[in-house]
């Protein structure tokens, strides 16, 4: 029964399971059909949109296309209508062009006729002015021989004689132009120096001295020379021997002379023969002591006049071998100029000089610094065969000086070439220190030997009378003979002197040549 049962349940189960697998396809189909339906309409209603929006592209692009097509044909139409503007412009402008050149043709026919015209006319002057030539070089010739047959004088003689005439006279006439312009240049070119000069002598101008070989050492009384003299010449030999000076003791009344070409020796052996004097004790022993002292204390005196110049001028950051030098120059003359007043007056005019050039306040410094040092080879320690302007650069190169004061030291003489701007301006104010009246002492063998070639150079001269160098020969008068020189040869005879003394003759200064012309008429009622 229960197996019937359970059979009978698996057999109502299986037909229930096979009833829902018939309901549940054919729910399926049903429910199918339907979405096919809904894809169906769908697809159609989409389809029937797409044909909607294709129309409606197409109506768009065709319009598009016809509106580009409008404006592309509109563009060629413009460029068409511009090419055929310029292809006309150009045909007018070539038209033009071609009726210009015909015009221009035509004008240089017409002109090409006038010049065959003009041409013709030319050679028919040209002939008739050779005819004419012809015959009036005939005429000349004829009338040259009449001349040279009055005159009796060939051509060429007269031609020789005329371009003399005419060479002299412009010659004179040069002469006169050189010398209105030099004395033009001299008033406009040397109104500042003369200021510049002026104002340093002013300030430093110094006193003249005597250079000699010689100091005379005055005695209260000429018992002292005994003294001086020693038992058998022993304290003048030890004195001259300590010194180097030699001692001239003779009948000269109370004096004592000290010769010696060294003026720094000479200063010690005045120095310690006061000393001696004074003290009375007079022996070779003491003479030895005392030198050797008035040495030592005349270096202190020598360092320290080297420093009082050197912060009286302004000078500072020198070498203490060079402020010893400065202070040598001291006791050291030229030509009868102190060398140390010669040295700072040229330190002046230096520094004047280069600032009236406005070349700054450290090429002022520079010039002045030079200008001071630039004579320190002539005291030198030690003896050299070189120049005192060649040992004054050395000296001063191994002193550390600038290159610039090295170089106008050596060059101040001519001796180096000058590389810098001050090496001109320390050789100039050297030469206007030197030169200046009453600054340096001539020898009289000398200066009367200048005074007669001064004569004679004028002398040398035809029509020349007679000349005398006055002033102490700053200036020469020449006398000339009225019959044989004229106005215009006196100006241009004192040209010519004057050009030839500066070239040939070596003087202080500056020299005026006047030339005098005189003419005498004299008769005599009877």
């Amino acid at each position: 029964m229960e197996s019937s049962a359970i059979i009978a349940a698996v057999v109502a189960a299986i037909a229930a399971l096979v009833i829902g697998i018939f309901l549940g396809k054919a729910i399926f189909a049903k429910n199918t059909k339907k979405e096919v339906e809904d894809a169906e309409a769908l697809a159609k209603k989409t389809i029937e949109d797409a044909k909607t929006l294709a129309e409606t592209l197409k109506e768009k692009k065709i319009l598009e296309a016809k509106e580009h097509f409008l404006q592309l044909k509109s563009t060629q139409e413009k460029e068409t209508q511009q090419r055929n503007q310029k292809v006309v412009e150009a045909e007018n402008k070539i038209k033009q062009q071609q009726q210009a050149l015909n015009d221009k043709t035509a004008s240089l026919q017409k002109q090409a006729q006038e010049n065959d015209h003009l041409k013709e006319n030319l050679e028919r002057q040209t002939e008739s002015f050779n005819i004419k030539r012809a015959e009036l070089d005939r005429h000349h010739e004829e009338h040259v021989k009449r001349l040279e047959k009055v005159a009796g004088l060939s051509a060429e003689q007269a031609k020789t004689e005329l371009m003399e005439v005419v060479k002299e006279e412009a010659r004179t006439r040069a002469m006169a132009y050189v010398k209105d312009i030099m004395e033009e240049a001299k008033v406009n070119a040397t109104k500042e120096a003369k200021k510049i000069i002026i104002q340093s002598i002013q300030r430093t101008a110094a006193e003249q001295t005597i250079e000699n070989a010689i100091t005379v050492f005055n005695l209260e009384s000429d018992e002292i020379k005994g003294q001086i003299i020693g038992r058998e010449g022993r304290n003048i030999r030890a004195l001259e021997a300590a010194t180097g000076v030699d001692l001239i003791i003779d009948d000269t009344p109370e004096a004592i002379v000290l010769s010696c070409f060294d003026p720094l020796r000479r200063e010690i052996a005045r120095l310690s023969l006061q000393r001696l004097v004074q003290d009375g004790r007079i022996h070779p022993a003491r003479i030895e002591e005392v030198v050797e002292k008035t040495r030592k204390q005349l270096e202190d005196q020598i360092m320290e006049i080297g420093e009082r110049t050197i912060i009286e001028l302004g000078v500072h950051g020198l070498h203490k071998d060079l402020v010893r030098l400065v202070g040598k120059m001291r006791f050291r003359s030229s030509y009868g100029q102190n060398l140390l007043m010669h040295s700072k007056e040229t330190a002046n005019l230096c520094a004047i000089m280069a600032a009236e050039l406005g070349l700054g306040q450290k090429v002022v410094k520079l010039a002045k610094r030079a200008g001071l040092l630039h004579d320190i080879g002539k005291v030198p320690d030690e003896e050299t065969e070189l120049s005192h302007a060649l040992l004054g650069a050395k000296v001063a190169e191994r002193c550390g000086e600038h290159a610039s004061i090295v170089n106008a030291i050596g060059a101040h003489h001519d001796e180096m070439e000058m590389l810098y701007i001050i090496s001109p301006i320390v050789q100039a104010c050297d030469a206007i220190s030197g030169a200046r009246p009453g600054a340096r002492r001539e020898m009289m063998q000398s200066y009367l030997q200048r005074i007669k070639d001064l004569e004679n150079l004028a002398m040398a001269y035809t029509g020349v009378e007679k000349a005398y160098a006055i002033q102490a020969g700053r200036e020469l008068r020449v006398m000339v003979e009225a019959d044989k020189i004229s106005d215009a040869d006196s100006d241009k005879l004192s040209f010519e002197i004057a050009d030839k003394i500066q070239k040939e003759m070596q003087y202080p200064g500056q020299i005026k040549v006047t030339v005098i012309r005189e003419l005498r008429a004299v008769n005599i009622a009877r």
